[in-house]
């Protein structure tokens, strides 16, 4: 299905913008690789293109998906990502391992990071949570993005009050990371979690605000009300 990977990138040099490109890299620290198309274009190529496969079996979508993602271009992630998610209702236990190399192997910056894990991953986490164990496994990872991945799969299971005690876990893993990038993913996380169950957050948070980096905590407790907002920002030393 060469043919298919060839309409993708032809959609995307034709709608490419230097523009775009340009006012794009100003958003990560780290040089992407870019042809400068708007997320809302790149989505619909995503969409039209995947009409040509959608009756492949997934493992001849994920084989796909992998080589787009061996492309290092960040608009072709994005269609990975897209497909990836589109074939979530014939996910099967084995493919835990696909979505962990991929991670492994090809993430390079947040958005990458984000678009795979809250769909992809979190999809397959609420499809087959004895995997939270796996995933809690990533945040002990030396490779950033892994770490970013174990708190920003459960974003969106975190909002449906699942998971509550491995988000716990996994933000104490994170707890003191250097990283900003790490920081801000399980913050996230804590975030989403209050949406669910805020006074277990916020007591969460409390605990562990004398070694919370100031970013993970304002991220936390951003959903929370004023009055508590300010007790967790006034007691941190």
């Amino acid at each position: 299905m060469n043919e298919v990977l060839l309409s993708v990138r032809k959609n995307l040099k034709e709608q490419s913008d230097e523009g775009v490109r340009k006012s794009a890299q100003q958003f990560f620290k780290e040089a992407i690789k870019s042809y400068g198309v708007t997320m809302p274009k790149v989505q619909k190529i995503a969409q039209s293109c995947f009409r040509e496969i959608n009756t492949l079996p997934k493992n001849e979508i994920f084989n796909l998906c992998t080589q787009l993602w061996q492309s290092g271009y960040q608009e072709e992630a994005i269609v990975a990502c897209h497909w990836s998610y589109s074939v979530r209702k014939q996910y099967e236990q084995d493919d835990f391992g696909v979505f962990k190399s991929w991670i492994n192997q090809y993430v390079s910056n947040w958005a990458s990071c984000d678009t795979l894990c809250n769909h992809t991953v979190g999809a397959f986490l609420e499809m087959f949570p004895s995997y939270i164990g796996e995933l809690k496994s990533f945040a002990s990872s030396t490779n950033r993005w892994m770490k970013r991945a174990s708190a920003v799969s459960l974003i969106i299971p975190a909002r449906k009050g699942m998971f509550l005690q491995e988000i716990f876990q996994i933000a104490d893993t994170l707890l003191i990371d250097e990283d900003d990038l790490v920081q801000k993913g399980y913050g996230w996380m804590l975030k989403a979690a209050s949406e669910a169950d805020q006074q277990a957050v916020f007591e969460f948070v409390l605990r562990n605000k004398s070694l919370m980096p100031r970013t993970a905590l304002r991220y936390s407790i951003e959903k929370m009300s004023p009055e508590m907002r300010r007790e967790a920002m006034s007691r941190q030393s």
